[in-house]
């Protein structure tokens, strides 16, 4: 996997964190989602690579990362936090700008880094996801329904003790679908107590931390300012429990575009050439 690329540790302020990169061009920092690892991008990254300098870490909390200590705010595992790692993390690479996408949980940090650092990041690509506040806001019971794990890791204990009791059925995966260096790390990850306990402690600061972040920043009448690309897997939920998933983003961003994919949920293992080419031409068009 990743032919080409560097695979490093990365030690910054408050977390190390496991990175790969490589390529040549303007600078695009790529963050997975739950329960994954950098790894997801294996046949995008390099697709990119050769039109961008490529950053695929794990984000704290996941992987190989560094875990966050844990406190009754769960502010080590919130999305600012990890959007400050991000941000370091490419001043430590030697680029003070930079595009960002975000998959799934990882779109929550490319969102608040958008929304943090508007001087800092180029460009945003948000793939399968709403922001946390509108998710809770519109919780009916759809959403309860398809998306009952929110509240489940959000309790003490219990989440870890059902994932680790047989991790790869309870997230499911194979090397067929993955491809197999792929499913090699996410086994890992599933399997390492430390690991699942840090991917369940992002759940829980989306329910406290993470909202009240996205509260202030409404309340403040902040949005995006860089241009906003949000793609969807159409064989997923977010059309279900939304319609127009555009319309969600429109009172958060200034400059937005975005549609549908003809995939499932994990959207750079199913359709890697599709997104690359999706990717690689918004970014382009903003540098």
């Amino acid at each position: 996997m990743f032919e080409g690329f560097d695979l490093e540790l990365i030690s910054l302020r408050d977390a190390t964190l496991r990175v790969r990169h490589g390529g040549t061009g303007p600078p695009l920092l790529l963050l997975h989602g739950h329960p994954r690892t950098h790894t997801t991008w294996h046949k995008v990254a390099p697709r990119l690579a050769q039109s961008f300098f490529v950053v695929c870490p794990d984000l704290r909390g996941f992987g190989q990362s560094s875990k966050p200590v844990d406190t009754l705010d769960h502010a080590g595992s919130s999305k600012r936090a990890k959007a400050k790692d991000c941000v370091e993390l490419m001043h430590t690479l030697g680029h003070e700008r930079f595009s960002i996408a975000g998959h799934d949980r990882g779109s929550y940090t490319a969102f608040r880094a958008a929304m943090d650092y508007p001087d800092t990041v180029k460009s945003l690509s948000i793939l399968d996801g709403v922001p946390i506040l509108e998710a809770l806001e519109r919780c009916n019971e759809k959403f309860a329904t398809a998306w009952w794990h929110w509240f489940f890791f959000a309790q003490q204990d219990k989440p870890e003790r059902a994932i680790l009791a047989d991790p790869l059925a309870w997230y499911g995966g194979s090397p067929e679908k993955m491809g197999t260096g792929n499913f090699q790390d996410f086994c890992a990850a599933i399997h390492d107590p430390q690991t699942v306990h840090g991917m369940v402690e992002d759940y829980r600061a989306g329910l406290k931390i993470d909202r009240m972040h996205d509260e202030e920043d409404r309340n403040a009448g902040r949005k995006i300012t860089c241009p906003t690309q949000v793609l969807w897997s159409q064989h997923d939920d977010l059309e279900f429990l939304y319609g127009d998933v555009l319309d969600v983003w429109r009172l958060w961003t200034t400059d937005l575009c975005g549609h549908g994919l003809p995939c499932g949920h994990h959207m750079a293992e199913e359709i890697p050439q599709l997104l690359a080419s999706e990717l690689a031409t918004f970014h382009q068009r903003h540098q």
